[in-house]
């Protein structure tokens, strides 16, 4: 019985390590059609709700994998579905949207495209979040997985998302009726890439990874007049000032320390001249968390500041501030901490575990975090894909020269480790998951 046990364990490692070479040299075998659609997806962007063109490709790529597709959910947003057995079902979300951004990196492949905006407005477009790259693993993932059918068994939902600069895709999708319409994923996976990681890594958080994301509107309407006679009038803009300075206290008095939370007053607009105390002020402001307590915390102080500042200013009942929290709010995303640990030691195999490093939760919003909230929770994992080349990011240590953001005009992700990285990691998370 003992020789039958260390057999079976020889072949079950055996077996592993085949996969895992398996999946490597597949991906390198197919860089070069994952090349060509990348530099398409670079030079072709779209904007939020706007995505026809890039979900007829992703359609057009799934279909030909062999994935059943629907499209237009949620607005330009598809599904593809693989059936391959009994098992558990595992979603996996790639979004497609870019930026009215103008590039400025100089690449033979820059995107030189201009489209009309929301507005009716002429605007260039750019990739500046990596949303192509994205586009181009889920693709190459989709290819891989499909090859692979016999090493794994369950039920494969691919996704492609509109809208995730917007904050409003994953919800028009769910809205759509994804959870209901499609199989409901036991898990879900999906991964951003990171301007700060090399390419070839892999960045990982347990827990909360990225924010809470509210817009407040803050309207302060006043009594108007004459700027050298103040007292006849209930001026909007000192009590927009005091206002202002008060919001930051509450996260340095009302929230506890070890808690995380931002509010940041991000636009004032109002006045017209000099000598003129206006009608009404305005404030934009965006608000971070991770917790939905300190969510809570912050929303609710911020209405009862302004109210309140504006009553002991003198601030007639009817002229209290109006406080609007916008719809488009995104939830914090948080990696369900089994799933994180079970996936990541998965890459540790597959890659190496130099190359996967746990980091820092940041307050950026991520729309995919939608996809974990629905009732009851679906487990999920998030991963960051590093993207900047190496010497890139040694120079940028050497000179003390930052590197470009996401969201720049300058934003350069290296493309083949970085989609070659992402191919390898969520196949060999996904064949882990669908484990047959």
């Amino acid at each position: 019985m003992k020789y039958i046990i260390q057999i079976l364990f020889i072949l079950t490692i055996s077996a592993q390590l085949h996969a895992e070479s398996e999946i490597k040299t597949a991906a390198q075998a197919d860089f070069k059609y994952l090349e060509s659609l990348y530099y398409h997806l670079h030079r072709n962007p779209e904007l939020s709700f706007h995505e026809k063109k890039s979900a007829k490709r992703m359609a057009k790529e799934l279909r030909k994998a062999g994935f059943k597709v629907t499209e237009n959910v949620g607005g330009y947003g598809l599904v593809g579905v693989i059936k391959n057995g009994p098992g558990p079902v595992l979603m996996i979300r790639a979004d497609m949207d870019g930026l009215p951004v103008e590039e400025k990196t100089g690449l033979e492949y820059a995107s030189k495209t201009q489209v009309v905006d929301d507005l009716g407005k002429t605007v260039n477009t750019m990739h500046a979040c990596g949303h192509d790259i994205h586009m181009a693993v889920f693709v190459g993932t989709a290819r891989r997985l499909a090859e692979m059918k016999d090493k794994w068994s369950g039920t494969l939902v691919m996704i492609g998302q509109p809208a995730e600069e917007r904050g409003a895709g994953a919800r028009a999708m769910l809205n759509d009726g994804l959870y209901t319409r499609f199989p409901r994923p036991d898990y879900a996976m999906g991964l951003h890439v990171n301007a700060a990681l090399p390419s070839g890594q892999i960045g990982y958080v347990e827990g909360f990874e990225l924010a809470n994301v509210d817009s407040v509107d803050i309207t302060i309407p006043g009594i108007g007049g004459h700027g050298a006679y103040p007292h006849t009038t209930k001026d909007p803009i000192v009590l927009a000032a005091q206002i202002i300075n008060a919001l930051q206290t509450l996260v340095s008095r009302e929230i506890p320390p070890i808690e995380a939370g931002v509010v940041t007053v991000g636009s004032i607009h109002g006045g017209t001249k000099h000598n003129i105390i206006p009608d009404q002020v305005d404030l934009q402001l965006t608000v971070r968390s991770y917790s939905d307590e300190t969510r809570d915390t912050l929303l609710a102080g911020i209405k009862r500041i302004a109210h309140a500042q504006a009553l002991v200013m003198g601030f007639p009942e009817d002229k209290l501030p109006l406080v609007k929290v916008r719809d488009e709010y995104t939830p914090a995303l948080y990696n369900d901490p089994p799933l994180t640990r079970r996936v990541t030691a998965v890459l540790r195999k597959q890659l190496g575990g130099e190359r996967i490093v746990e980091v820092k939760p940041v307050m950026g919003g991520e729309d995919f975090s939608q996809y974990g909230r629905v009732e009851p929770k679906v487990p999920s994992f998030f991963f960051w894909l590093g993207a900047i080349d190496p010497v890139v990011i040694k120079r940028s240590e050497e000179t003390g020269k930052g590197l470009p953001s996401l969201h720049s005009a300058y934003f350069a992700p290296l493309p083949k480790p970085t989609i070659l990285t992402g191919v390898e990691a969520m196949t060999a998370a996904a064949l882990d998951l669908l484990n047959k």
